[in-house]
């Protein structure tokens, strides 16, 4: 699992990845934030596909655009890295145990990352292609890792207070080093 990194590709090290711009992205960049946790936010992973959203009435829609504008403002202001057009090809670990992320503007090393916005099922495949056992309790096995997951359901998305509740979480477990479930 270690990642070859050419001579001539510039290597950044950061504490977290965040890899989806979306909400659930730009809400764990903002809880990290406050947590004084340095985070590069990138577009999304260039394989990943999204899911169908369960929201179709009005006040869910515009909720969640509020707070997708309240997010966006946030970072602007606070002067988040977040790398819209930036999106991660390749994740691995290198012998340190540090994630390693391609991309086309070069590899990022965090000690951290949390994957936001896609499905389950392509997370369960990703992680087996790392060769890593998943065992039974997924969210365990991966926080072990330094891997974490905001906005990630089975087939549908989830709600946008669920989300909120789970970057903060998240944001915690990252800034305080501390095993919670997300």
């Amino acid at each position: 699992m270690s990642a070859v990194c050419p001579a001539d590709v510039p290597i950044e090290s950061t504490t977290t990845v965040v890899i989806g711009a979306g909400l659930p992205g730009l809400a764990v960049a903002s809880e990290l934030s406050r947590h004084g946790v340095a985070s590069i936010v990138l577009e999304g992973m260039g394989t990943a596909g999204k899911r169908r959203s369960v929201m179709t009435d009005s006040v869910s829609l515009t909720e969640r655009s509020e707070l997708l504008r309240l997010l966006r403002g946030y970072a602007t202001s606070h002067r988040l890295d977040v790398r819209p057009s930036t999106m991660a090809s390749k994740l691995s670990r290198d012998r340190q145990q540090k994630w390693v992320i391609h991309t086309e503007q070069g590899i990022l090393q965090a000690e951290s990352v949390v994957l936001t916005d896609c499905p389950q099922n392509q997370v369960r495949r990703f992680l087996r292609g790392l060769g890593i056992n998943l065992g039974r309790d997924l969210r365990a096995t991966l926080k072990s890792l330094g891997l974490y997951l905001v906005g990630v359901a089975d087939l549908l998305t989830p709600s946008t207070r669920e989300i909120v509740r789970q970057a903060k979480l998240v944001g915690d477990a990252i800034a305080g080093g501390r095993m919670l479930l997300a």
